[in-house]
């Protein structure tokens, strides 16, 4: 397997917030994404999800608490916790997620 530059391929994708496998190990799903000044819908999952921002800062609404997750930083969300990111989002995002492929 070759390296992957994962800002070229968070550069390469089609639009602000639709994301790309970048692989899967032990279970988990490994996607980039690109994050733009919009928001997302509040949703929870069934399992914990990671949030590492490489460049930029996630805002994130956790149980209704603002969170700011900054460049360099990871951001685990416990299962079943709502969570919904707030508009001033931009930069990078690294999500891990347990065997969700799409």
């Amino acid at each position: 397997m070759e390296t992957i530059n994962v800002r070229n391929v968070a550069a390469g994708l089609p639009r602000a917030w639709s994301s790309r496998i970048l692989g899967q190990a032990g279970g988990a799903c490994v996607k980039v994404l690109r994050m733009d000044d919009g928001g997302l819908e509040e949703e929870a999952h069934d399992t914990a999800e990671a949030l590492f921002v490489l460049d930029g800062c996630l805002e994130l609404a956790v149980e209704g608490v603002p969170v700011a997750v900054r460049a360099g930083e990871l951001y685990v969300v416990p299962p079943n916790t709502s969570h919904a990111v707030r508009r001033g989002s931009h930069g990078v995002l690294v999500v891990i997620e347990r065997g969700r492929a799409g």
